[in-house]
């Protein structure tokens, strides 16, 4: 469809995974590394080799390893502490994992006026900061805070697979735009791909299955 009638002047949408997309790996397991006490963090190495193990053997899924992997890593801890490790997380973590070529589609698509959204299973602590700089607007997890703790759960349901639709769909109006391009890198992106007019899938590009 691109290209096909220069005459719509709507936008275009682009919607990019993060993890993995435009890093070059999971960021979250580098962030709990960054952010929760060294203690804490040693005790975890031994607690969850089996859950790692059986997710990387497809026994668990990864919605669920995260799942006890954030009520570990965070409950308990003190809000701000996590806010601000996010935010230097972003700072000083984040840039050198970016991939130079998915940089440079988010700059082409800023310099021509549309509108690019990172749509993520990350947590906001992190990227919120991160899409600020960049100049760029975020759909993505977030997790649940009570009188200045967090409680170690996800406000709200993940961000990923067809979650990552609703999501966008309720914040953004499709007919606003005349194209929709959607970049993701694992099964749990798909339904983005769908989504979109334009896809690529581990820079690739994507077609909807037959």
């Amino acid at each position: 469809m691109s290209g096909a009638d220069t005459s719509d002047t709507r936008p275009v949408l682009a919607l990019f995974d993060f993890d993995g997309t435009i890093t070059t790996r999971d960021t979250l397991p580098d962030f709990l590394r960054y952010a929760i006490p060294p203690r804490r963090l040693r005790l975890g190495k031994l607690l969850f080799a089996l859950p790692v193990m059986a997710y990387k053997l497809k026994l668990l899924p990864v919605s669920v390893l995260r799942t006890l992997l954030v009520r570990y890593a965070f409950g308990g801890l003190p809000q701000p502490e996590v806010e601000a490790a996010g935010r230097r997380f972003a700072a000083t973590v984040l840039p050198p994992l970016v991939r130079p070529e998915m940089q440079a589609r988010i700059d082409a698509h800023r310099e021509r006026g549309d509108t690019v959204v990172v749509v993520s299973a990350g947590f906001d602590v992190y990227l919120a900061p991160w899409c600020e700089a960049q100049g760029v607007e975020l759909v993505c997890s977030s997790m649940e805070a009570r009188d200045g703790h967090m409680t170690g759960r996800y406000a709200g349901a993940q961000c990923a697979a067809e979650e990552k639709v609703r999501r966008v769909r309720e914040r953004y109006d499709m007919t606003a735009y005349r194209e929709v391009h959607a970049h993701g890198d694992t099964h749990e992106d798909r339904a983005l791909l769908r989504l979109a007019h334009m896809a690529t899938y581990r820079g690739m590009p994507w077609r909807l299955p037959k």
